[in-house]
């Protein structure tokens, strides 16, 4: 991932990339999202 702004933070958690800027939220991402983070449908269940 590449950050888009000069204030953009790349973070990686729980092996998932993160890009925050607290300056300008629009530059928000999210990559690589494994099996734990997935976000589920509220009454289906998670893989």
């Amino acid at each position: 991932m590449k950050s888009r702004h000069a204030d953009c933070q790349v973070v990686k958690r729980r092996g998932t990339l993160y890009v925050i800027n607290k300056t300008n939220p629009k530059f928000k991402a999210r990559q690589g999202a494994t099996k734990g983070t997935r976000l589920s449908k509220k009454g289906v269940k998670s893989l």
